[in-house]
């Protein structure tokens, strides 16, 4: 199997065809994410996951605001950091080049490619999800990418990176 057809296999998570839509600005809802991608509707955690997921499906990201959109309305919501977590990964079976299968916390799944680039900001790291959504990578899997980094020497510093589909991400800057 090439690369981009195994790529293409491993992207699981439906988003909603939201570039399509363009319904009115209605206003602001309480719903809020926090920094660990807990979802939050008037200060109570949304406890149903298909809940959270039919939510994160119609999530767009748009003028530094974060909304849900419908075909009949586009409401502002509040995020912390990123409306996502990634948390856990695994190396995908004989693929070659390696490529590393991330997971988020809505169960959303995709390889960590040229697609979804690996990138550090204030000192974490992110994975672009796509629709300029991003996911936070969860403390765990920083811990484990740590294991398995190779190192080099760049600029006089020890630079941390892995590999994923012919790509090189650093885990530090």
């Amino acid at each position: 199997m090439k690369l981009e057809q195994l790529l293409e296999s491993i992207e699981q998570g439906r988003h909603a065809p939201t570039e399509r839509w363009n319904p009115p600005y209605c206003g602001e809802l309480p719903i809020h994410i926090d920094a660990d991608g807990n979802w939050f509707y008037q200060g109570s955690l949304i406890k149903r996951q298909a809940l959270v997921k039919l939510f994160a499906s119609v999530l767009v990201y748009e003028d530094n605001t974060f909304y849900l959109v419908t075909p009949a309305e586009k409401v502002k919501i509040t995020v912390a950091d990123a409306p996502f977590i990634v948390t856990t990964w695994q190396n995908v079976p004989n693929a070659e080049p390696p490529v590393i299968q991330l997971t988020t916390n809505i169960e959303q799944q995709f390889a960590l490619s040229e697609q979804h680039p690996l990138i550090i900001r204030s000192g974490q790291l992110y994975v672009d999800c796509g629709r300029n959504l991003w996911a936070k990578v969860h403390r765990n899997v920083v811990y484990q990418w740590a294991e398995i980094a190779r190192s080099r020497t760049q600029q006089g510093r020890e630079i941390y990176s892995i590999e994923s589909a012919g790509k090189q991400f650093d885990l530090n800057a």
